[in-house]
Protein backbone atom coordinates (compact mmCIF):
# COMPACT_ATOMS: atom_id res chain seq x y z
CA UNK A 1 0.00 0.00 0.00
CA UNK A 2 1.15 3.77 -1.12
CA UNK A 3 2.04 5.40 1.77
CA UNK A 4 -0.41 8.29 1.04
CA UNK A 5 -2.98 5.84 1.23
CA UNK A 6 -1.80 4.22 3.86
CA UNK A 7 -2.09 7.34 6.46
CA UNK A 8 -5.71 7.76 4.57
CA UNK A 9 -6.68 4.27 6.23
CA UNK A 10 -5.49 5.12 9.69
CA UNK A 11 -7.24 8.24 9.41
CA UNK A 12 -10.41 6.95 8.24
CA UNK A 13 -9.55 4.10 11.40
CA UNK A 14 -9.15 6.58 13.99
CA UNK A 15 -12.26 8.39 12.84
CA UNK A 16 -14.44 5.59 12.76
CA UNK A 17 -13.75 4.91 16.49
CA UNK A 18 -12.86 8.10 18.75
CA UNK A 19 -10.67 6.88 21.40
CA UNK A 20 -6.89 6.30 22.00
CA UNK A 21 -5.19 4.14 19.92
CA UNK A 22 -1.82 2.05 20.27
CA UNK A 23 0.54 2.17 17.62
CA UNK A 24 0.90 -1.66 17.86
CA UNK A 25 -3.15 -2.31 17.33
CA UNK A 26 -2.73 0.22 14.09
CA UNK A 27 0.46 -2.03 12.94
CA UNK A 28 -1.63 -5.07 13.29
CA UNK A 29 -4.55 -3.98 11.52
CA UNK A 30 -2.81 -2.15 9.02
CA UNK A 31 0.06 -5.38 7.96
CA UNK A 32 3.25 -2.85 8.69
CA UNK A 33 5.42 -2.56 11.70
CA UNK A 34 5.51 -0.64 14.35
CA UNK A 35 7.82 2.14 13.17
CA UNK A 36 5.74 2.67 9.98
CA UNK A 37 3.21 3.98 11.59
CA UNK A 38 4.98 5.56 14.06
CA UNK A 39 6.50 7.64 11.15
CA UNK A 40 2.70 8.06 9.53
CA UNK A 41 0.91 9.09 12.92
CA UNK A 42 4.35 11.93 12.80
CA UNK A 43 3.01 13.09 9.14
CA UNK A 44 -0.40 13.44 10.28
CA UNK A 45 0.21 15.13 13.57
CA UNK A 46 2.28 17.65 11.55
CA UNK A 47 -0.94 18.24 9.63
CA UNK A 48 -3.44 18.71 12.75
CA UNK A 49 -5.09 15.73 12.00
CA UNK A 50 -4.23 13.82 15.06
CA UNK A 51 -2.60 13.82 18.74
CA UNK A 52 -0.08 11.90 19.72
CA UNK A 53 -0.41 10.51 22.88
CA UNK A 54 2.38 8.29 24.80
CA UNK A 55 2.60 5.06 22.61
CA UNK A 56 -0.55 5.84 20.10
CA UNK A 57 -3.03 8.70 19.05
CA UNK A 58 -6.22 10.79 19.62
CA UNK A 59 -7.94 12.02 15.89
CA UNK A 60 -9.69 14.91 16.03
CA UNK A 61 -12.72 14.65 14.53
CA UNK A 62 -16.56 14.56 15.44
CA UNK A 63 -18.33 15.18 18.81
CA UNK A 64 -18.19 11.90 21.32
CA UNK A 65 -21.09 9.22 20.69
CA UNK A 66 -20.04 5.81 21.87
CA UNK A 67 -23.36 4.09 20.98
CA UNK A 68 -22.69 5.25 17.37
CA UNK A 69 -18.85 4.75 17.40
CA UNK A 70 -19.07 1.21 18.43
CA UNK A 71 -21.75 0.61 15.25
CA UNK A 72 -19.46 1.70 13.04
CA UNK A 73 -16.45 0.09 14.36
CA UNK A 74 -18.39 -3.00 14.64
CA UNK A 75 -17.24 -5.57 11.51
CA UNK A 76 -15.13 -2.60 10.54
CA UNK A 77 -13.17 -4.71 7.51
CA UNK A 78 -16.33 -5.75 6.00
CA UNK A 79 -17.96 -2.15 5.90
CA UNK A 80 -15.30 -0.56 4.90
CA UNK A 81 -15.10 -2.97 1.85
CA UNK A 82 -18.90 -2.40 0.90
CA UNK A 83 -18.59 1.29 1.50
CA UNK A 84 -15.37 1.38 -1.36
CA UNK A 85 -17.25 -0.75 -3.86
CA UNK A 86 -19.98 1.38 -3.26
CA UNK A 87 -17.96 4.39 -3.76
CA UNK A 88 -17.55 2.75 -7.55
CA UNK A 89 -20.89 3.41 -8.18
CA UNK A 90 -20.52 7.26 -7.87
CA UNK A 91 -19.93 9.47 -11.29
CA UNK A 92 -18.44 12.65 -11.47
CA UNK A 93 -21.57 15.10 -11.37
CA UNK A 94 -23.61 12.62 -9.50
CA UNK A 95 -26.33 14.19 -6.38
CA UNK A 96 -26.35 11.71 -4.00
CA UNK A 97 -28.98 10.89 -0.78
CA UNK A 98 -27.16 8.40 1.75
CA UNK A 99 -28.89 7.69 4.69
CA UNK A 100 -27.52 7.30 7.84
CA UNK A 101 -25.87 4.20 9.31
CA UNK A 102 -22.80 2.47 10.26
CA UNK A 103 -22.16 1.19 6.86
CA UNK A 104 -22.94 4.36 4.67
CA UNK A 105 -20.56 6.25 7.66
CA UNK A 106 -17.50 3.78 5.15
CA UNK A 107 -18.90 4.93 1.86
CA UNK A 108 -18.73 8.23 3.32
CA UNK A 109 -15.16 7.90 3.81
CA UNK A 110 -14.20 6.46 0.17
CA UNK A 111 -15.77 9.77 -1.40
CA UNK A 112 -13.02 11.94 -2.03
CA UNK A 113 -11.98 10.79 -5.40
CA UNK A 114 -14.89 10.69 -7.27
CA UNK A 115 -15.35 14.57 -8.84
CA UNK A 116 -17.15 16.87 -8.08
CA UNK A 117 -21.12 15.16 -6.45
CA UNK A 118 -23.69 16.70 -4.63
CA UNK A 119 -24.62 14.44 -1.28
CA UNK A 120 -28.13 15.12 0.53
CA UNK A 121 -27.97 13.60 4.02
CA UNK A 122 -29.51 13.04 7.37
CA UNK A 123 -26.70 11.83 9.32
CA UNK A 124 -24.70 14.11 11.74
CA UNK A 125 -22.22 11.32 11.85
CA UNK A 126 -20.63 11.87 8.14
CA UNK A 127 -20.54 15.83 8.13
CA UNK A 128 -16.61 15.99 9.58
CA UNK A 129 -15.49 13.11 6.56
CA UNK A 130 -17.59 15.15 3.98
CA UNK A 131 -15.44 18.47 5.57
CA UNK A 132 -12.40 16.73 4.42
CA UNK A 133 -13.31 16.75 0.66
CA UNK A 134 -13.14 19.48 -1.61
CA UNK A 135 -15.35 17.82 -4.41
CA UNK A 136 -18.03 17.32 -2.03
CA UNK A 137 -21.28 19.48 -1.66
CA UNK A 138 -23.29 18.67 1.39
CA UNK A 139 -26.49 19.60 2.24
CA UNK A 140 -27.88 18.15 5.70
CA UNK A 141 -31.33 17.58 5.58
CA UNK A 142 -33.31 18.99 8.53
CA UNK A 143 -35.31 17.34 11.41
CA UNK A 144 -35.62 16.02 14.73
CA UNK A 145 -32.01 14.82 16.07
CA UNK A 146 -31.66 11.37 17.17
CA UNK A 147 -28.60 11.26 19.66
CA UNK A 148 -28.11 7.54 19.74
CA UNK A 149 -27.72 7.46 16.31
CA UNK A 150 -26.57 10.44 15.37
CA UNK A 151 -28.68 11.49 12.64
CA UNK A 152 -31.92 13.64 11.57
CA UNK A 153 -35.09 12.38 10.94
CA UNK A 154 -39.38 12.84 11.46
CA UNK A 155 -42.00 15.01 10.21
CA UNK A 156 -39.48 18.22 8.52
CA UNK A 157 -37.28 16.09 7.00
CA UNK A 158 -40.01 14.14 5.20
CA UNK A 159 -41.04 18.06 3.69
CA UNK A 160 -37.02 18.30 2.54
CA UNK A 161 -37.47 14.85 0.75
CA UNK A 162 -40.13 15.58 -1.25
CA UNK A 163 -38.05 18.03 -3.28
CA UNK A 164 -35.57 16.13 -3.96
CA UNK A 165 -34.30 14.18 -6.66
CA UNK A 166 -30.76 12.31 -6.95
CA UNK A 167 -29.23 10.24 -9.33
CA UNK A 168 -28.58 7.42 -6.94
CA UNK A 169 -29.73 6.67 -3.19
CA UNK A 170 -27.63 4.53 -1.07
CA UNK A 171 -29.57 2.91 1.94
CA UNK A 172 -29.04 0.75 4.63
CA UNK A 173 -31.43 -1.70 6.69
CA UNK A 174 -31.29 -3.39 9.61
CA UNK A 175 -32.59 -6.65 8.98
CA UNK A 176 -34.19 -8.46 5.78
CA UNK A 177 -36.40 -11.03 6.10
CA UNK A 178 -37.15 -14.72 4.48
CA UNK A 179 -39.48 -12.41 1.81
CA UNK A 180 -36.81 -10.44 0.92
CA UNK A 181 -38.22 -7.54 3.10
CA UNK A 182 -36.09 -4.51 4.54
CA UNK A 183 -36.67 -3.56 7.89
CA UNK A 184 -35.81 -0.99 10.50
CA UNK A 185 -36.35 -0.56 14.23
CA UNK A 186 -38.20 2.68 14.36
CA UNK A 187 -41.88 3.56 12.94
CA UNK A 188 -39.89 7.24 12.01
CA UNK A 189 -37.02 5.66 10.27
CA UNK A 190 -39.13 3.41 7.97
CA UNK A 191 -41.34 6.49 6.99
CA UNK A 192 -37.79 8.49 6.28
CA UNK A 193 -36.23 5.26 4.30
CA UNK A 194 -39.39 4.85 2.30
CA UNK A 195 -39.15 8.80 1.00
CA UNK A 196 -35.66 8.13 0.20
CA UNK A 197 -36.54 5.42 -2.24
CA UNK A 198 -39.01 7.73 -3.93
CA UNK A 199 -36.29 10.51 -4.21
CA UNK A 200 -34.02 8.70 -6.15
CA UNK A 201 -33.74 7.13 -10.26
CA UNK A 202 -31.27 4.61 -8.91
CA UNK A 203 -31.42 2.93 -5.20
CA UNK A 204 -28.46 0.73 -3.70
CA UNK A 205 -28.81 -1.33 -0.86
CA UNK A 206 -25.46 -1.34 1.53
CA UNK A 207 -25.79 -4.25 4.18
CA UNK A 208 -23.60 -7.25 4.98
CA UNK A 209 -25.13 -10.81 4.98
CA UNK A 210 -25.57 -10.41 9.30
CA UNK A 211 -28.45 -8.30 8.56
CA UNK A 212 -30.17 -11.29 6.69
CA UNK A 213 -32.94 -13.79 9.18
CA UNK A 214 -33.60 -10.65 10.80
CA UNK A 215 -37.31 -10.54 10.69
CA UNK A 216 -38.06 -8.06 13.81
CA UNK A 217 -38.45 -4.43 12.62
CA UNK A 218 -40.81 -2.55 10.50
CA UNK A 219 -40.97 -2.83 7.08
CA UNK A 220 -39.77 0.11 4.59
CA UNK A 221 -39.44 -1.81 1.26
CA UNK A 222 -38.22 -4.78 -0.27
CA UNK A 223 -35.16 -5.50 -1.95
CA UNK A 224 -37.36 -5.41 -5.20
CA UNK A 225 -37.26 -1.97 -4.74
CA UNK A 226 -33.46 -1.85 -5.19
CA UNK A 227 -31.11 -1.87 -8.29
CA UNK A 228 -28.42 -3.34 -6.54
CA UNK A 229 -27.75 -4.69 -3.13
CA UNK A 230 -23.73 -4.61 -2.43
CA UNK A 231 -22.92 -6.88 0.38
CA UNK A 232 -20.27 -9.49 1.25
CA UNK A 233 -19.63 -13.41 0.26
CA UNK A 234 -21.38 -14.46 3.38
CA UNK A 235 -24.67 -15.44 2.09
CA UNK A 236 -25.92 -19.14 1.63
CA UNK A 237 -26.31 -20.70 -1.10
CA UNK A 238 -30.27 -20.77 -0.97
CA UNK A 239 -30.56 -17.46 0.51
CA UNK A 240 -28.64 -16.03 -2.98
CA UNK A 241 -30.54 -17.96 -5.08
CA UNK A 242 -34.00 -16.34 -3.81
CA UNK A 243 -32.38 -13.15 -3.27
CA UNK A 244 -31.27 -13.35 -6.58
CA UNK A 245 -34.61 -13.23 -8.12
CA UNK A 246 -35.55 -10.08 -6.48
CA UNK A 247 -32.12 -7.77 -6.76
CA UNK A 248 -28.95 -7.65 -8.60
CA UNK A 249 -26.19 -8.62 -5.90
CA UNK A 250 -22.41 -7.63 -6.13
CA UNK A 251 -20.48 -9.73 -2.99
CA UNK A 252 -17.49 -7.71 -2.06
CA UNK A 253 -14.70 -10.46 -0.74
CA UNK A 254 -12.87 -9.36 2.10
CA UNK A 255 -9.75 -9.88 3.92
CA UNK A 256 -10.55 -9.33 7.55
CA UNK A 257 -7.72 -8.95 10.48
Amino acid sequence: MKPELRRQELLNRLRALEREWRVDELARALHVSPLTIRRDLDILARSGAIVRTLGGCLALGRTQNAVYQQRVATRFELKQAIGRAAAREVRSGDALLISDGSTNFHLAACLGACGPITVYTNSVAMIGEFSRFENVRVFLLGGEYYRDLYCLGGALMAGVLENIRADTAFLGTDGIDARGRCLVARPAAARDTQLMLRSARRKILLADATKVGDGAGIRYGALRDFDLWITAPRLKSKERQRFQRMVRIKEIAVAES
